[in-house]
């Protein structure tokens, strides 16, 4: 079971501290399964932007000093040792700590514990761990500790479709091959997160073979258009959403392909999906226009691939996790499905073993987990109830619990690096930037910045001429604001009101800053 982790009452919070490896005793890390946003290692810690959404008190413990004996700050220090187990940053420091009340003279505390998502794996364990630190000090005699969830909203800072601004995670489920059991895998993953609490949807991408009417079984079964604001409603099944093809009344399409990317578009952006803490895409098979329109104009989140034993699959799904690669979209597990049997007390792999391990061994992937070959895995799909809706204390629910604490870890890691991969500290005057899957932290000159932008409104786009100069830019030049951008870029807004694209990749061959002013620890 996962175990939270606490580090010695007199240990402390330093919020101004540059450091490349995380204190001794205090970012404490041995297994996974948690959802909090934050760093592995806090490193160059400015309250006043990396953690901007800090409750009140924090800040007031960071400008005061966490030894002060105010009954606020002697709550938020008893909590800060609560220690997230598979990133090592404190509860406090996260921003968790929300709507904190304090009645010294009644000895009574109230604060709210507000988690990245519901489906936090981990939530019970934090809710009794805040009670037992809390209530710990000498003074209190009564803690009131509420649970909640931030907000649905996507960490894609562009303009999106109305149906999808409210939509903090979106998964595509993959296999880039018919027959390997891709929508099987999407529907319990989606109930499964639904039963831990999170707020869930699924699109099924497939348009020339639908496969969600069969998996599941709404009393509706016909998709509904709003007249007035021309959006579809979608069904709805044990409170998941869906909307696919196969509800909208036309059966199996038979259509070319740019009319079948404009179908998936209509459908997946004009759906009142409403908020959503995940929407899981059933992707259709292949690597075409369809695959690449999803992932262009959708800000996927991560993806979840699905193989089977044979060498033949993984050859399709190397295409696959290729793709994903280079639009930017991290492979977060592999499910490989069909893997082995069990009979007379022995377990049998009729199709071979090995190429699940082989995509998690060649393509980086950290996450690998087998689904057998049992009959009632197959019989749930075609009587439009889930597996792990009809046996939810079956090993097949078992299996997908644990890839739904995985996607739900694994989102949470990313958002969080998306978040703080690039920023602006005004204290130095530099971008500050750590690319996601990087351990390299560097420093740019904001000006440096401005002057590579590569866009139509710097460079010529058909002679190449460089139409922004040198000296079109001041050197004291400072962002207004930098947003993520996907899961590869960010957009950076300059004083002169214009929106700068500029992707990771292009940020790393930039000139660095060689000598960073050090900031003196508090």
């Amino acid at each position: 079971m996962t175990q939270l982790f606490q580090v010695p009452s007199s240990s402390t919070l330093t919020f101004h501290q540059f450091t490349s490896q995380p204190k001794a005793g205090l970012y404490v890390a041995e297994k996974s399964g948690s959802c909090l946003l934050s760093q592995r290692h806090v490193r160059n810690l400015n309250v006043s932007y990396t953690y901007s959404n800090l409750s009140s008190f924090t800040a007031k413990v960071a400008s005061n000093g966490v030894s002060g004996q105010t009954a606020e700050s002697e709550v938020l220090k008893a909590l800060s040792q609560i220690i997230d187990p598979d990133f090592g940053t404190d509860i406090v420091s996260c921003g968790f700590v929300k709507d904190l009340l304090v009645d010294e003279g009644l000895g009574e505390v109230s604060f709210r514990l507000e988690l990245t998502t519901p489906a936090c794996p981990i939530k019970d364990m934090f809710e009794q761990k805040a009670n037992e630190v809390v209530a710990a000090l000498p003074w209190v005699k009564k803690v009131n500790v509420t649970m909640s969830a931030q907000p649905a909203k996507p960490m894609y800072a562009g303009q999106l479709p109305a149906g999808l601004q409210t939509i903090s995670n979106i998964i595509a489920v993959s296999s880039c091959k018919g027959g390997v059991g891709k929508s099987t895998v999407a529907v319990n993953l989606a109930y499964t997160l639904a039963d831990m609490g999170a707020r869930v949807g699924i699109f099924d991408a497939d348009v020339y073979g639908p496969s969600l009417p069969t998996m599941v079984s709404p009393e509706n079964r016909i998709l509904e258009m709003n007249a007035e604001k021309r959006t579809i409603i979608p069904t709805e099944y044990m409170g998941v959403k869906l909307v696919s093809f196969g509800f909208a009344g036309q059966g199996r399409a038979i259509m070319r392909g740019p009319m079948v990317s404009g179908v998936i578009n209509q459908l997946l952006t004009t759906t009142e999906w409403g908020e959503l803490d995940y929407l899981v895409i059933d992707m259709p098979p292949g690597t075409g226009d369809i695959q690449l329109t999803l992932c262009q104009v959708v800000p996927l989140t991560a993806a979840v691939i699905v193989t089977t034993p044979q060498k033949l699959a993984f050859i399709d799904v190397a295409k696959g996790v290729r793709m994903f690669s280079k639009l930017k979209v991290p492979c977060v597990a592999v499910v490989e499905n069909m893997c082995h049997f069990d009979a007379d007390g022995k377990r049998y792999y009729p199709f071979g073993r090995g190429s699940g391990s082989q995509v998690v061994q060649q393509f980086g992937i950290p996450h690998l987990f087998d689904l057998p070959i049992q009959p009632t895995l197959s019989a749930s799909g075609d009587s439009g109830m889930p597996e792990v809706v009809a046996d939810p204390q079956g090993e097949v629910s078992r299996t997908f619990q644990e890839l739904g604490v995985c996607v739900v870890q694994q989102c949470a890691k990313i958002r969080q690096q998306v978040s703080t991969a690039v920023s602006y500290d005004r204290s130095i005057k530099a971008i500050k930037v750590k690319v996601p899957d990087s351990d390299e932290e560097f420093y740019l000159h904001p000006a440096t910045v401005r002057r590579n932008d590569r866009s139509a409104q710097s460079v010529d786009e058909w002679t190449g001429e460089q139409k922004l100069q040198y000296s079109d830019i001041l050197d004291d030049i400072e962002p207004e604001e930098i947003r993520p951008l996907g899961n590869y870029a960010v957009e950076i807004t300059w004083p002169d009101g214009f929106n700068q694209i500029a992707p990771y990749d292009q940020l790393q061959m930039m000139e660095r800053l060689v000598e960073v002013p050090q900031l003196t620890p508090a």
